[in-house]
């Protein structure tokens, strides 16, 4: 006997199941979601959101510290690492009761514990003081997200090994700190405690540091990095690596050469994987490609009835990607339009300076074999940048030499996340670089950047 009956029953509730939910919740639907640990899930309570803070605080520090070129004079400055973390901790708890809040409103039944598939149609809590609740229903959609990828043989202690997890629970920064894997959250978290203090090491297997960026950006970025204290290793394997009591050896290599590095802890952050454990019983069969859920057009997997949204579907693993293939999985299921796939969407990196691109990479252009220009404006050429004293970086376009049609943008430097939106707009409505360009940009702003790396396409770049 099932002790209620719904209309979708979503097992997660991070950036993809509480939006699915609400979505549902819109259409008049009768919805439940059921989540392990707090609503929000691991992006709002263990990745994105307070990760910002703790960047914000690194930008904060920075910036007081060469205070005196903005002609002003700060003495005695310093931080108190445990309150950094206190505020980042805040911030989340925050964003939870916010996403609690939004539930109810909706009329959404939230439920803390794990939730298990049966079989189709019928989903049972196993865990938390909800355990043994069974539900029935109509469709059910699976959101659990990610965890940390780990590396064979190195389990976590939250002291000498870290994943981001611990990291945003740690009391007290390391004196040094290396970190494996130089993608979005290596590159965040290298900045963060560099900022206060930590001597950084950064590995990265691959040719460059955010090898999804292009290389340009790549570039730029691992000379900020330098510049800024952070011994940075690409194409550097981790082999060898000793846990001991107060310290961790391992051994970097690169080209054949072995070099030895001793520091107090090791943070891995080489990826992750799909959060599958206990999701099912073994009366339910999912198919899975190369360890995620497989799912069709319609966001439906190998099971009737059972459907997948977010990064548990596989990359792109982005939160606000998450969130549209959940509503687009809702909506299809209900009948209310035709689910769309993913397209168009920004990537993000927010250490300083920021990272933030959409499209195609001028490697992947010059691959695909298209006729294709570059447009390139830098912020040190922009006003406000200069007034602002944020120069580092610049504005890439790639377009079609013949057309104009945008093929991809890449931006790095200050702010970069909030100025990629105006690209993935003008990309979405098929605009082109001439459209760009002709939208007049307000002086003195960062975005004039975006409207004359558009002009340098074209070989008309006025300020430069």
């Amino acid at each position: 006997m099932a002790d209620a009956i719904y209309d979708l029953v979503i097992i997660g509730g991070g950036p993809a199941g509480y939006v699915g939910a609400i979505r549902a919740g819109q259409l008049g639907k009768k919805v439940a979601v059921i989540e392990q640990e707090r609503a929000g899930g691991t992006c709002l309570n263990w990745g994105c959101i307070p990760t910002k803070a703790l960047l914000k605080s690194a930008e904060l520090y920075r910036m007081i510290q060469k205070a005196d070129a903005y002609g002003l004079s700060v003495t005695g400055a310093s931080f108190d690492f445990a309150k950094v973390i206190e505020r980042s901790r805040g911030v989340a708890t925050q964003m939870a009761k916010g996403v609690e809040f939004l539930l109810k409103k909706n009329k959404v039944d939230y439920f803390v514990g794990q939730g298990s598939v049966t079989i189709p149609g019928m989903v049972e809590i196993t865990s938390g003081e909800h355990r043994g609740k069974f539900f029935r229903t109509q469709n059910i959609l699976l959101c659990t997200g990610q965890k940390p990828k780990a590396l064979p043989g190195l389990p976590v202690d939250g002291v000498r090994v870290m994943t981001s997890r611990e990291a945003l629970a740690a009391k007290t920064a390391p004196k040094t700190l290396a970190i494996i894997g130089a993608g979005a959250i290596g590159v965040e978290f290298a900045y963060f405690f560099n900022a206060f203090g930590t001597k950084v090491t950064l590995i990265e297997m691959l040719p460059q540091v955010l090898p999804v960026e292009d290389e340009e950006v790549a570039k730029v970025l691992e000379r900020s990095f330098t510049k800024q204290g952070i011994a940075v290793h690409t194409g550097t394997k981790s082999e060898n690596i000793r846990v001991g009591a107060t310290s961790v050896k391992l051994d970097l290599v690169k080209d054949g050469a072995k070099t030895e590095l001793e520091v107090e802890t090791v943070l891995v952050a080489i990826g992750i994987t799909s959060a599958l454990d206990g999701l099912t019983s073994t009366k339910v069969k999912l198919e899975l490609d190369r360890g995620f859920v497989k799912v069709g057009p319609d966001y439906q997997t190998s099971t009737p009835g059972i459907y997948a949204a977010g990064d548990i579907q596989g990359p792109p693993w982005l939160a606000h990607v998450a969130s549209f293939r959940a509503v687009q999985a809702v909506e299809g299921m209900f009948g209310h339009s035709q689910p769309k796939s993913v397209g168009i969407f920004p990537g993000c990196t927010y250490c300083q300076p920021q990272v933030a691109s959409t499209g195609l990479t001028e490697k992947a252009a010059k691959e695909k074999g298209l006729n294709y220009k570059v447009g390139k404006f830098p912020f040190s050429a922009v006003g406000k940048a200069v007034a602002a004293g944020d120069t580092e970086g610049f504005v890439k376009v790639i377009a079609d030499a013949q057309t104009g049609e945008i093929y991809g943008v890449h931006i790095i430097g200050h702010e970069a996340t909030e100025l990629i939106a105006e690209y993935g707009l003008a990309m979405n409505l098929e605009a082109t670089i001439n459209d760009v360009h002709h939208s007049i940009h307000a002086h003195p702003t960062l975005s004039e950047a975006l409207g004359e790396a558009a002009l340098a396409a074209l070989g008309r770049a006025i300020h430069i």
